[in-house]
């Protein structure tokens, strides 16, 4: 498993390093000590905190927003068949789902922990304002 270090962490959930290592001081993440005296975080175990962040997180406040097509995330789940690959990502508080072949899959190495990027491109796409 890859080990991240609190800025990748950071940069994944979409928060700042600060708050990384508040979690880390509450025990809300685990941190190990690298020979260089540097803390990293698995990779596995971070996709699940990501999960259970975007379980609970609220969607933000926001005026008018579009996302960009290109999200570096980490995988959070790889279920696989004989074919086929579901691959789901959480790119800071956005849970992204791709399906894809089993070979590509596989050719690509993903796994949980793995921290990938997705280009999203769709024929139609709905944005939305809130409202204030």
């Amino acid at each position: 498993m890859p080990n991240l270090r609190i800025s990748e962490a950071a940069a994944l959930l979409g928060v700042s390093d600060d708050t990384v290592r508040r979690w880390i001081d509450q025990g809300r993440l685990r941190a190990t000590m690298l020979d260089n005296g540097r803390k990293a975080i698995d990779g596995a175990e971070l996709a699940v905190f990501a999960q259970q962040l975007s379980e609970t997180a609220e969607p933000g406040v926001t005026v008018a927003a579009s996302a960009r097509n290109r999200m570096r995330g980490i995988v959070t789940r790889v279920v696989k068949d004989g074919v086929m690959a579901q691959i789901d990502m959480q790119a800071g508080p956005f849970r992204i789902v791709s399906l894809m072949s089993r070979e590509s899959a596989d050719e690509l190495g993903l796994e949980v922990g793995s921290v990938a990027v997705a280009s999203i491109k769709s024929t139609h796409v709905v944005v939305e304002i809130p409202e204030a």
